[in-house]
């Protein structure tokens, strides 16, 4: 489970929405675009494809 004071100065890197933190499936979702993203042995993955 992530720590309140990480999960307070998380932002999503694609467009620095708020994130959603869902403990039981372990994701990270964006309130503004909508990007999930995992959270692995309470380290959030946190990495933008290039969509090229």
């Amino acid at each position: 489970m992530l720590k309140k004071e990480l999960l307070d100065i998380l932002c999503c890197p694609k467009c620095k929405g708020d994130l959603d933190y869902k403990p039981d499936a372990n994701t990270l979702t964006c309130k503004k675009c909508g990007k999930m993203y995992q959270v692995k042995n309470d380290i959030p993955i946190m990495l933008v494809d290039d969509d090229k």
